[in-house]
């Protein structure tokens, strides 16, 4: 009744034979899914780092470098405050002592000017900025469309700009420009900033356009500490005086910036660049961030 054939034997022996090599082949399988899974996690990782834009960016602290743009990205319905100052004591006229005695110009008035921004959509930016100088108000927006990393060697930030003298009632000066950056590790920024203004030589009611394009840099020596400068070269149109041009030292801590400077003129909006800065001045400034986000 129990009799077992040969044939039964073989049979059998086949068909585990057959499940043996089924669940080995599943155990070799099974790791190179899971390490296909692992690196499909860490690439996504990755990607959500790079296109997180709360993220701080350690050799981009801020969106200035002195007085040119940056291209570092403010997160939606983030903001942040700036203050800049620019005090009247030329250093290079006088002797050291002198200037020593007016506290390297602090004692002889400042030009103030105060930015709000605010990320009114992802990868747009919003600011309005007042500074003294002839009562200035300067409304712009960025659109920063690259980030480097991936397929982009650069980040790139389109730039539109209006401002106009007198709290905006006359003397109104438009401009349009792009900010290209790159960065070396944490350490190392570079920015070209190539920049159209029209109506630069509103004051002598001429109507000129001017065209410069600005180079600079920052440099990371120390984990909070950094070197900056810029120089603005026009290339076009309205060309008074020297290129506008500066440097300074910053340290950052948290979501506050410091930056101490030195600028051949104490213009900060586009169209004051694009005027350039005087021949033989040299004025003490700062600016202080804060980051809302």
């Amino acid at each position: 009744m129990f009799a077992i054939s040969h044939r039964s034997i073989v049979f059998s022996a086949a068909a585990l034979l057959t499940l043996m090599t089924s669940a080995a082949a599943a155990q070799q399988v099974q790791p190179v899914s899971r390490a296909s899974q692992s690196e499909s996690a860490i690439h996504s990782d990755v990607a959500d780092v790079e296109d997180d834009d709360t993220a701080p960016v350690l050799a981009e602290p801020d969106f200035r470098v002195l007085n040119l743009p940056s291209t570092l990205r403010l997160p939606v319905h983030g903001s942040n405050f700036q203050l800049t100052h620019r005090f009247n004591g030329n250093l290079r006229r006088g002797t050291l002592g002198g200037n020593a005695g007016n506290l390297f110009g602090l004692d002889q008035g400042a030009a103030v000017g105060f930015e709000y921004r605010f990320g009114i959509a992802r990868h747009l930016q919003a600011a309005v900025y007042r500074t003294a100088i002839d009562k200035t108000f300067q409304f712009y927006g960025k659109y920063d469309a690259l980030r480097q990393g991936g397929s982009s060697p650069v980040s790139l930030s389109a730039l539109v700009s209006v401002e106009g003298a007198d709290n905006f009632q006359e003397r109104y000066s438009p401009g349009l420009g792009l900010v290209v950056s790159r960065t070396v590790a944490d350490r190392l920024a570079l920015y070209a900033t190539p920049v159209w203004v029209h109506n630069t030589a509103a004051l002598l009611n001429i109507d000129r356009d001017t065209f410069f394009i600005g180079v600079g840099g920052r440099v990371r020596v120390s984990a909070s500490v950094y070197v900056v400068a810029e120089v603005a070269p026009r290339t076009g149109g309205y060309r008074p005086d020297e290129h506008a041009y500066g440097f300074g030292i910053e340290k950052r801590a948290g979501g506050h910036l410091f930056q101490l400077n030195f600028n051949n003129g104490q213009g900060t909006t586009f169209g004051q660049l694009a005027r350039g800065g005087s021949p033989d001045t040299l004025y003490l400034g700062f600016n202080l961030a804060r980051k809302f986000f």
